[in-house]
């Protein structure tokens, strides 16, 4: 089986976590129709203080669906949408993507990658202890993200669980995921 939608959510309030939907809508330019992040322009809060006119980089915020299955392993009750995320996949490398990288989503959606998610301190209000387990540092010192990529919607359509997820690799050489 190959790389799959296995749930959506969304939130229309600045929520930490998102409640799971039938399926979501994408318009294009915007983000997730009726969700606090939808915009041309920055929308997390942290962002809007410093330069409202910023664009949006994260207008979809997609988590794997692996990482909420490890973290249980290591002891932390994680379902989708609770960080967040507006799609949760299955079966597709997300952080190992490059930027510029597009995805299909279903047979019209498409989201182009833009960075890594870049995790507050609001995860550990959620569960402590778990910011220490979506950041921390490679082999060499950096700083290694695990929470998930962001996204800008590049042509809107439908989203819902069971949907294929399509991979097209940007032209050029693999630039790595940064934070957003």
């Amino acid at each position: 089986m190959g790389a799959v939608v296995e749930s959506v959510s969304s939130s229309a309030g600045h929520t930490f976590g998102k409640p799971v939907r039938e399926g979501i809508r994408l318009l294009a330019g915007l983000g997730v129709e009726g969700d606090a992040h939808l915009g041309v322009t920055v929308r997390h809060r942290s962002r809007v203080a410093v330069d409202p006119t910023q664009p949006n980089l994260r207008q979809v915020h997609l988590i794997h669906a692996e990482l909420l299955e490890e973290l249980a392993g290591e002891g932390f009750a994680v379902g989708p949408g609770e960080l967040g995320e507006n799609v949760t996949t299955r079966g597709i490398d997300l952080l190992g993507l490059g930027r510029g990288a597009v995805l299909c989503l279903g047979p019209q959606a498409r989201v182009e990658v833009t960075g890594l998610r870049n995790p507050c301190v609001q995860i550990d209000a959620f569960s402590p202890g778990l910011l220490k387990k979506v950041v921390g540092r490679g082999p060499d010192g950096e700083v290694v993200r695990r929470a998930g990529i962001m996204g800008i919607v590049l042509r809107g359509g439908r989203v819902e669980p069971g949907m294929a997820i399509d991979v097209l690799a940007p032209r050029g050489p693999h630039l790595p995921l940064e934070r957003v």
